[in-house]
């Protein structure tokens, strides 16, 4: 990702993929969560189908440089109660320019767009938890393993416009 690049964002259902859609972003989170982080677990898990794909494309080359699952209240069973944003990943070349937090802040946007008025819930990795603090996250639970990697639940409530 070149330092002047901007990412184009998409926000689909799973039908809306393309197969090429699925396949980079399928990619990319085994390239950064089975490889990179060395967690060998069942990336696909049923929930697909039924959320939404938040994808950050190089508006130059196509390229697919950020993901996340957009999830709808309920669908990870009774207990999800608010929408939940998962799998959130960039890729290694977009790091430190940013992307991150322009991944985080338009899945935010999306979740506020199809969710109004509710709050979101992520099941953060630890050792980002000042990044979701900073975002208006605040932990709602203590660490705890998932795969072998500590994480932490936190929330972020509704903000008034």
């Amino acid at each position: 990702m070149a330092a002047d690049s901007t990412l184009r964002w998409r926000c689909l259902p799973f039908e809306g993929l393309s197969v090429h859609d699925l396949y980079a972003a399928l990619a990319l989170r085994a390239q950064v969560f089975v490889l990179e982080q060395d967690c060998v677990y069942l990336d696909l898990d049923g929930h697909d189908p039924a959320v939404l794909h938040l994808l950050g494309q190089d508006e130059d080359s196509g390229e697919l440089l950020a993901y996340a699952r957009l999830v709808p209240p309920g669908t990870k069973g009774s207990d999800q109660t608010q929408p939940m944003i998962g799998r959130v990943v960039t890729s290694p070349a977009a790091r430190g320019r940013g992307a991150g937090r322009a991944l985080m802040e338009q899945a935010l946007h999306g979740c506020a767009e199809y969710w109004p008025g509710q709050a979101v819930e992520i099941q953060a990795q630890s050792y980002l938890r000042e990044f979701y603090v900073s975002l208006g996250f605040v932990a709602t639970s203590e660490p705890y393993l998932d795969d072998d990697i500590e994480h932490i639940d936190m929330r972020r409530e509704v903000t008034p416009p």
